[in-house]
């Protein structure tokens, strides 16, 4: 088998607790304002996620691996962002996470990030990591040695 099986869609685990933050705000408001520095830093992570996550998808086609559910793994990439996460594309999601939070603006939200945080490790990472120890075996088992899970 070349194809990992998710439990969880790696953007519905990270998306669905930022909605739910976004639908209690809506409902009943914010417990405390997140101030004015709470724009600069939105866009900031926002640009952050476009450039690093543009990157390491780049990456991925440069090495014609598959990215989507049901896409063949053909290598393990470990250049670029991979060099210091073996997670890029899921640190920049989380980076988009907190600056929509920011700039929509959600309290609860944010507090929900933990969550977010929680259902990509469960759904997707841990069934990611087993599949590539089996495919991929000491090779990938060096590189979880040298690369943070995170940053």
């Amino acid at each position: 088998m070349d194809t990992v099986s998710f439990r969880l869609w790696p953007p519905v685990g990270i998306g669905a607790p930022l909605l739910a933050g976004w639908l209690v705000t809506a409902q009943w408001g914010d417990p405390v304002d997140l101030g004015g520095w709470r724009v600069p830093v939105g866009w900031a992570l926002s640009l952050a996620f476009v450039v690093w996550n543009g990157w390491s998808l780049w990456l991925f086609a440069r090495h014609e691996t598959g990215l989507l559910p049901g896409q063949a793994t053909q290598s393990m990439i470990e250049e670029g962002p991979y060099r210091l996460s073996r997670n890029p594309l899921y640190v920049g999601l989380l980076a988009l996470y907190l600056g929509v939070a920011l700039l929509v603006p959600t309290f609860w939200g944010l507090v929900l990030l933990p969550a977010a945080v929680l259902l990509v490790r469960w759904g997707a990472i841990r069934p990611e990591e087993r599949f590539l120890h089996e495919r991929f075996g000491a090779a990938y088992d060096d590189y979880t040695r040298r690369v943070r899970r995170w940053l």
